[in-house]
C-alpha cells in the first residue's frame, strides 16, 4: 500500500474515531429550543473551512510563482512579503470585525444578533460552494493574476515591479482571509474566541503543511485530490451551518418550529450535536433547499460547459456554413 493510501486510511480512522467518541460521550440537543453544536463539532467546521480557503491560496500562489525561475526567482520574494501584508490585514480585519459585532451585542438581542451573524456565514457558504463562482473564480480571477504576472514580468526593475507583485500575493491571500472572518463572527458570538482561535490554527497548521511542502520542498501534491475531499468536507459544514442556523432563527422567533414526533423518537442526539439534524419541518427543508441548491449548481454547470463545447464543435457557427 502506498504512503498516499496510508495516510488517507489513516485520515478517515481518524474522523470515524472522533465521530464515533462524541456519540458515546456526549449527548446532542435536538430540541429545537436549545443550542444545537457543541464545541469539538464547531472546531471542526473551522477547521475544514480555513484549510479549504488555505487550499485555494496556495494553489494560486504556486500557479502564479510557477514562471518565476532562474533570472526571475528573485521575483517570488515581493510576491510573499504580498502574502504577509494580507495576512496582517486579515487579522486587523477580525479585530474590526469582532469589536463590531461585540458593541452590537449590547444593544441587540443575543438571538437576533446570533441569527443575523449566521445569515452572513451562510452566505459566505453558499458563494464558497457554489459552482459558477467557482467557474468565474478560477477563470477569471486567476486569468486575471495571471495577466497580470505577465504583464510586470515585462518591468525590468523599480518600485512599480515590487509593488505590482506585492498586491498579486497580498489579494490572492486577503480575498480568502475576508471570507473567512466574515464566516467566523457567529461561531465568536455563539462560543466565544478560544474555539475559532483553535478551529483556526488547526486549519493553519495544515495549510501552512501544504505551503512548506509547496514552495520549500517543491513537491507536487494531489491538489484535485485535495480539492475535492475538502469540497466534500465543506458542502457537510454547509449543511450543518443550515441546519444551526435554521435553529438560531426558531429561537429568536423569526420562523415558527413545527415539530416531527414521530421523528423525535428516532433521530438519536448525537445528529443534532455534529450535524445540526433536527426533528423539525423548517430545519431539514432548509438542508434539503440548501442541499438542492449546491448540487443543482454542479449539474447545471456541467450542463451548460457540455452546451458551449458542443457549440464550439458544431460545424454551423453563428449562422455559417463552415467554408462558406
Amino acid at each position: 500500500m502506498s504512503l498516499k493510501s496510508l495516510l488517507s486510511a489513516a485520515g478517515l480512522l481518524l474522523v470515524a474515531g472522533v465521530l464515533l467518541w462524541q456519540a458515546c460521550t456526549q449527548g446532542g440537543a435536538p430540541d429545537p429550543a436549545r443550542p444545537g453544536l457543541g464545541s469539538a463539532a464547531v472546531l471542526f467546521n473551522i477547521a475544514v473551512l480555513v484549510f479549504r480557503e488555505g487550499l485555494e491560496c496556495v494553489l494560486v500562489l504556486a500557479a502564479l510563482t510557477s514562471g518565476m525561475t532562474g533570472p526571475r526567482a528573485a521575483d517570488k520574494q515581493p510576491v510573499f512579503w504580498g502574502v504577509g501584508a494580507g495576512l496582517l490585514a486579515t487579522l486587523l480585519t477580525w479585530i474590526v470585525a469582532a469589536r463590531i459585532v461585540t458593541s452590537l451585542g449590547d444593544s441587540v438581542p443575543a438571538l437576533d444578533l446570533q441569527a443575523a451573524t449566521g445569515l452572513v456565514a451562510i452566505a459566505v457558504l453558499m458563494v464558497i460552494m457554489n459552482w459558477f463562482f467557482h467557474k468565474i473564480y478560477w477563470g477569471g480571477w486567476i486569468a486575471l493574476h495571471h495577466k497580470e504576472r505577465r504583464r510586470l514580468a515585462a518591468e525590468e526593475s523599480g518600485a512599480r515591479l515590487l509593488l505590482g507583485l506585492g498586491l498579486l500575493g497580498f489579494t490572492s491571500l486577503y480575498r480568502e482571509g475576508f471570507e473567512i472572518v466574515l464566516f467566523l463572527q457567529g461561531y465568536y458570538l455563539q462560543l466565544g474566541g478560544r474555539v475559532v482561535a483553535a478551529g483556526a490554527a488547526i486549519g493553519l497548521l495544515l495549510t501552512g503543511i501544504v505551503a512548506v511542502l509547496t514552495f520549500l520542498a517543491h513537491r507536487r501534491l494531489p491538489y484535485r485530490r485535495m480539492l475535492v475531499v475538502t469540497g466534500l468536507l465543506l458542502g457537510l459544514v454547509f449543511l450543518v451551518m443550515v441546519g444551526e442556523q435554521a435553529q438560531e432563527m426558531q429561537l429568536a422567533g423569526w420562523i415558527p418550529t413545527t415539530k416531527i414526533p414521530w421523528l423525535e423518537g428516532w433521530l438519536p442526539d448525537w445528529a443534532g450535536l455534529w450535524f445540526s439534524l433536527f426533528p423539525t419541518a423548517e430545519s431539514l427543508a432548509a438542508q434539503a433547499v440548501a442541499a438542492g441548491v449546491v448540487i443543482g449548481s454542479y449539474f447545471l454547470s456541467r450542463w451548460m460547459a457540455r452546451r458551449e463545447a458542443a457549440q464550439g464543435a458544431s460545424p454551423f457557427r453563428n449562422g455559417e456554413r463552415r467554408g462558406a
